[in-house]
């Protein structure tokens, strides 16, 4: 699916659709359906009561607050539409686009989504052949998962452990 498919203009027709298939998005597709990074948790300037730039509701990112005006106002009225701004970066188009565009966060570190871990049967836990208490642990830091082993550093680790308790 394409950032065109996604933002298609006006209703869908029922009859159009054949059928329906909901899959989990890849990150390429996130980043492919984005239109910008959102590197600020900011919401609305309390001042100014506009968005914050490179915050949760950023024109440059979601589209303009008012319909064919750019965030600085040098391009104003549906003349100028797709223009996008030199000055502030705002594309100049209908705020109705601030409805369908997304944005994305880059995260520090891998999460997961509650779905996958809860429910009658925990997908995920399935998945990974481990029982939901060691998964629960794993996702929560309580535990870690090993998914390569170094037979040589085994064996050393082993034979310092063995001699370390030995000595007690």
């Amino acid at each position: 699916m394409t950032k065109k498919s996604i933002n298609s203009e006006g209703p869908i027709s029922p009859d159009e659709f054949k059928a329906i298939k909901l899959t989990v998005a890849s990150p390429e597709d996130v980043l492919d359906w984005s239109y910008g990074e959102v590197l600020n948790s900011e919401t609305i300037n309390y001042r100014t009561q506009r968005p914050e730039r490179d915050g949760l509701f950023d024109e440059r990112i979601f589209g303009p607050i008012k319909d064919f005006e750019c965030y600085c106002g040098k391009y104003k009225g549906i003349r100028y539409k797709g223009v996008k701004c030199d000055k502030c970066g705002v594309e100049v188009v209908s705020s109705k686009v601030r409805r369908r565009r997304m944005g994305h966060i880059k995260l520090a570190t891998p999460c997961s989504h509650l779905w996958f871990v809860r429910g009658v049967s925990s997908v995920m836990a399935n998945i990974l052949g481990i029982t939901f208490s060691d998964l629960e642990k794993v996702l929560y830091f309580g535990a870690f998962v090993i998914t390569e082993v170094n037979g040589k550093l085994v064996k050393e680790t082993q034979a310092a452990l063995d001699r370390e308790f030995q000595r007690y």
